[in-house]
């Protein structure tokens, strides 16, 4: 398998990656609007179809009055034919090597709760405060789990709620 960059995705990426599920990201019952990924990392299979991707983008969040920048990793998918293999690990994995090239300290994901030991066997941490993100209609506070990941040796996630400034991812 092959590692390969692009921008956003496209219907055909889509197409590889979700198949015939009707929900692959388990979003029924959340009402969020949620970014646009403008950068993603992806497994390509020797016959050049999508077996797994991560999307990235840059973001800011605000914790106890000091703003600083994150990458946020969003739409993680695997596609269901693969599933199993470590491919979520190796996508992560590879995502969070581009991440390191970025510029912040931290990489951000939102996840379910049945999906944060995969992420915490990666270097996430859940964040203990809740975590408000931007809405048509202002900030609420988002019911997925919020876990970080520090980019850097030196960063070090600060204590209190935090705010997203902008679509979660």
């Amino acid at each position: 398998m092959e590692v390969v960059e692009f921008g956003e995705l496209t219907d055909e990426h889509r197409a590889d990656l979700e198949g015939d599920e009707v929900d692959p990201f388990d979003v029924t019952g959340v009402s969020l609007r949620f970014r646009a990924k403008d950068r993603h990392v992806a497994l390509r299979e020797d016959d050049g179809r999508l077996a797994a991707s991560a999307g990235l983008v840059l973001a800011e969040v605000e914790v106890a009055g000091e703003r600083f920048p994150v990458v946020g990793l969003g739409g993680v998918i695997v596609s269901a034919e693969r599933r199993g293999r470590g491919l979520a690990r190796r996508i992560v994995g590879e995502a969070l090597v581009r991440a390191r090239t970025m510029g912040p300290g931290f990489a951000v994901l939102f996840c379910h709760a049945d999906r944060l030991g995969l992420y915490e066997r990666l270097g996430f941490a859940e964040l203990g405060s809740p975590v408000s993100v931007q809405q048509a209609d202002g900030y609420e506070v988002i019911a997925l789990r919020t876990m970080e990941h520090a980019l850097t040796p030196e960063a070090s996630w600060p204590v209190g709620p935090a705010t997203l400034h902008g679509l979660p991812f």
